[in-house]
């Protein structure tokens, strides 16, 4: 099987997106020294921009859950399988991810982080599903995204595709 893959958004467009919601997120958080909780390894990329795009304190910390794996459709159990290396206790929180499609990963982690006490927590997404997600609000979202699989920056199919420079849907032939 091989996949086709259609340009969805570009590096520029990506830029742009990132620059808007760095300013939104300084607008609410310059004066709150927040953790910035990437969700590995979907917002790796996604992060590391948003973050070099901030101009105010903040600090970086990650965590995985596993629902996908090497599969094609992702697992309904979500376990974290790298926990926060801080303690978020009395912070205000960001959990920033790549995408958000069903919402099930960010759900857990709200859960998983509100269990450490913090001041806050916000959800930031580049990508959001339309229509997703249930029972949770997400704060700042880059691009609604209505149907169709991505891939590149950051984004995965079976561990490939992450190092695109731009988003793309993915077809496969």
């Amino acid at each position: 099987m091989t996949e086709s893959l259609e340009l969805f958004i570009s590096p520029e467009e990506i830029r742009d997106t990132v620059r808007r919601l760095a300013s939104e997120l300084k607008r609410d958080y310059s004066t709150k020294d927040p953790v910035l909780v990437g969700v590995l390894k979907g917002a790796s990329v996604f992060l590391s921009d948003l973050a070099r795009e901030a101009d105010f304190p903040l600090e970086l910390d990650f965590v995985q859950t596993s629902s996908y794996g090497k599969r094609e459709t992702p697992s309904p159990d979500i376990t974290v399988s790298r926990e926060l290396s801080g303690d978020i206790s009395g912070r205000h929180v960001i959990v920033v991810d790549g995408i958000i499609d069903r919402g099930t990963t960010v759900s857990a982690l709200l859960e998983y982080i509100r269990a450490k006490n913090p001041a806050s927590v916000s959800v930031c997404t580049l990508l959001l599903r339309d229509g997703s997600p249930k029972g949770f609000a997400v704060d700042y979202v880059g691009v609604v995204l209505e149907d169709g699989f991505v891939v590149g920056y950051g984004m995965d199919y079976r561990e490939r595709y992450r190092n695109l420079p731009a988003i793309y849907f993915m077809t496969a032939r």
